[in-house]
């Protein structure tokens, strides 16, 4: 049911808490019920009838003496043996309304059991402020007030099985929210774990621990780091010496080209070509970038407002009408280069589709922000996504002048995620777009 998932607590500490707890407070709540139909009605009915007992004895003996020492000792005999206290009202006469009862159960029982042992008028009152309990009785000549103390009423259990269900209640839940505890301990430690190497980051510290399942969960997933670390190093290794083999015919047909250019002043045909080959060199550098991440770059904590603002004084002097609202230190764990080339890629992009760029840097709570907008044309909302992806180009024709090779968009999403941030475009008051760059903290 969706109303259920809504209700349900997100964590697993909580979750696994509802599902001891919740059979705990059902067991409490039948114990409570079985208690009090079965055994307190029980109880309190014994009590009640043991009053009504009393009192119904001492009025018969009280009705069978006319001597006033016999009566007198009668009544102390009561209040001394059976904690009653009577005294004889002659000639008075019970009034038509009687007391109204107190919504306890008990007090109930004892005006049923009253009623079942005489057949004279009563009245129980059991609101006394004095904390006793009060029964006058209609006799032919008289009534008969008997005062008794409320707690010959009360069953010592009743609180005995209170604190008893209260008491044991706690010790479980204490005993479970640390149990728990211990439980949920390993997996936060793996999700620390898996978190970290999703950035980047060692976690050379962590060992499986815990329940069998976690330790399996936490041996699988440092056998998942090795192989793609394996992995990672292979395809380093490979790119570098693709590099390498690629460079080298580059280098070799720039300095036949250069010798040529030297014989050949002024030759239009070989400018062309040593414009095709730097532009070959840079699509490289750029496949090159993609395909090698961010490895091989430990992250340290790093000034982003500094480093802002140096990437932002190389394209002033380019000429770009570049404005930055500068802020206080953004002190963060990133990795230089790459977030360097992130910010490059991002003022690069803004700069080539608009004639005014502006940047602003903030620190939050959270996470820390950057927000790169222009003049541009911009792009439809369909496209705001499709521009990440590696080679999409908004201008699809390809050529040389279309101004890189369509990664650096791409490039730059992947070296936010890398920091555990993203990159999200959306449309800027400017008429452009607006690149929102988001690092956590």
């Amino acid at each position: 049911m969706a109303w259920q998932k809504h209700l349900a607590p997100r964590g697993l500490f909580w979750r696994s808490l509802l599902i001891m707890l919740i059979p705990l407070v059902l067991l409490q709540c039948v114990m409570a019920y079985i208690f009090y139909e079965r055994h307190w009605d029980t109880v309190s009915r014994r009590l009640a009838l043991g009053i009504a007992g009393d009192v119904v004895y001492v009025m018969h003996e009280l009705q069978q003496e006319q001597s006033i020492l016999a009566r007198k000792w009668i009544l102390d005999a009561a209040k001394r043996e059976m904690q009653i206290d009577i005294n004889m009202e002659n000639g008075a006469i019970l009034p038509n309304d009687a007391p109204r009862l107190s919504s306890r159960i008990i007090d109930r029982v004892l005006h049923a059991a009253m009623a079942e042992r005489m057949n004279f008028p009563f009245h129980i009152d059991t609101r006394r402020p004095d904390g006793k309990l009060s029964i006058r009785i209609q006799l032919p000549n008289e009534v008969m007030n008997v005062l008794t103390p409320r707690k010959r009423l009360d069953s010592s259990t009743t609180y005995i099985f209170v604190l008893w269900m209260v008491g044991t209640s706690l010790i479980v839940a204490a005993l479970a929210i640390l149990f728990l505890r211990n439980q949920i301990r390993p997996i936060r430690r793996l999700v620390h774990a898996a978190d970290a190497f999703g950035k980047g980051q060692d976690a050379l510290s962590f060992k499986p621990s815990g329940a069998r399942e976690i330790r399996q969960a936490a041996s699988a997933f440092i056998k998942m780091r090795a192989r793609i670390r394996r992995h990672i190093d292979q395809r380093t290794e490979m790119l570098a010496g693709v590099s390498h083999d690629l460079r080298t015919p580059l280098t070799r047909m720039k300095l036949q080209l250069a010798m040529l250019e030297d014989k050949e002043k002024g030759s239009s045909e070989i400018k062309e070509i040593i414009g095709d080959i730097a532009e070959m060199e840079h699509m490289i550098d750029e496949y090159l970038s993609f395909a090698r991440g961010q490895e091989g770059e430990a992250p340290v904590i790093a000034d982003l407002s500094e480093m802002l603002q140096a990437v932002i004084e190389g394209y002033k002097n380019n000429g770009v009408n570049i404005s930055f609202l500068k802020t206080s230190p953004i002190l963060i764990p990133v990795r230089p280069q790459a977030m360097k080339r992130c910010l490059i890629n991002l003022i690069e992009n803004a700069s080539h589709f608009g004639t005014e760029v502006r940047i602003k840097a903030k620190l939050g709570d959270v996470v820390a922000e950057i927000i790169i907008e222009d003049n541009g044309p911009g792009v439809s909302d369909n496209q705001k996504e499709e521009i990440f992806k590696p080679f999409y180009q908004v201008n699809t024709a390809r050529s040389p002048n279309t101004g890189g090779a369509g990664l650096g968009l791409a490039i730059a999403r992947d070296v936010a995620r890398g920091h555990g941030g993203e990159i999200r475009m959306s449309d800027s008051d400017m008429g452009g777009l607006k690149a929102e760059l988001k690092i956590p903290i």
